[in-house]
């Protein structure tokens, strides 16, 4: 069947926004085959302007329009924006969903027919071009709708595909990983402070420190502890620092943390079923 648009976006949100962005700027899609439905004025007007994509706010009419059809929108109001629309969407469309919590099994049970599924979980870096996607595939999709759902996501980051039962892993590590980093940048900031740095010097020099690491972990290949040895001289400063940071714990901990993050996700699972 032949539609009038290629993307049809329900959620003009920030996800909703970066999609649009990174399928137009790669040329994956050009921004007239592109529709997003969000219910705010304000919205719309912001998207077609920045991006001269369509708009609307007939999520019914839209999903019936478009050859992929991404769902970007909240998880508790999910199912309710998505029922309705359900019907409308043929089995040679793709659906990409990108809310957490809600599962392939659900989304399948809404449909009509054998409609491929993507599941999608990005991370909030997906917002400036530097995410972390995972894709799970539902019982109808196959490699060429796998590789529709990277081609999207790859303009936001690097992606992988999993099976859907490793998305609480996923979540645990990536999905909340960036508010690990966080804490850990806001906890060097203020201890650049309180050795005598300005406080806006203190935090251009972490930043400059975390992105020249991550640089050179991804572009040398080599193993952080290989890497973390090359700082540390025998007796030293670096030294007596790691030292106390491993008297501490810190490792054991942040290994613990991760853990009690999956364990939650678990249960949060396991509460819906």
């Amino acid at each position: 069947m032949s539609y009038q648009y290629q993307l049809a976006i329900i959620g003009g949100g920030a996800i909703g926004e970066a999609l649009a962005a990174g399928a137009i700027k790669t040329g994956l899609y050009a921004p007239d085959r592109v529709l997003v439905s969000d219910p705010l004025v304000a919205r719309r007007q912001y998207l077609a302007n920045q991006y001269q994509v369509q708009t609307t706010t007939d999520n019914i009419q839209a999903a019936g329009q478009a050859a992929v059809l991404v769902m970007a929108v909240k998880p508790q109001v999910y199912l309710d924006v998505f029922k309705p629309m359900a019907s409308e969407i043929a089995e040679d469309q793709l659906v990409i969903s990108v809310a957490a919590g809600v599962t392939i099994k659900e989304i399948e049970a809404v449909l009509a027919g054998p409609v491929p599924v993507v599941r999608v979980m990005p991370n909030t870096p997906c917002l400036v071009g530097k995410g972390a996607t995972v894709l799970a595939r539902g019982t109808y999709a196959l490699t060429q709708h796998i590789m529709t759902a990277d081609r999207l996501f790859s303009a936001l980051g690097f992606t992988v595909e999993l099976p859907e039962d490793s998305l609480n892993a996923v979540t645990a590590l990536s999905g909340s990983g960036p508010a690990y980093v966080y804490l850990i940048v806001e906890a060097l900031i203020e201890a650049g402070v309180r050795i005598g740095l300005p406080r806006e010097l203190s935090k251009q020099l972490i930043l400059q420190t975390v992105a020249g690491s991550v640089q050179m972990m991804a572009e040398t290949g080599k193993h952080p502890a290989e890497l973390k040895e090359m700082v540390t001289s025998p007796g030293g400063t670096t030294a007596a620092a790691l030292e106390y940071l491993e008297d501490q714990g810190i490792r054991g901990k942040i290994i613990k943390a991760v853990g009690q993050a999956w364990e939650r996700a678990q249960e949060l699972s396991r509460m819906k079923e």
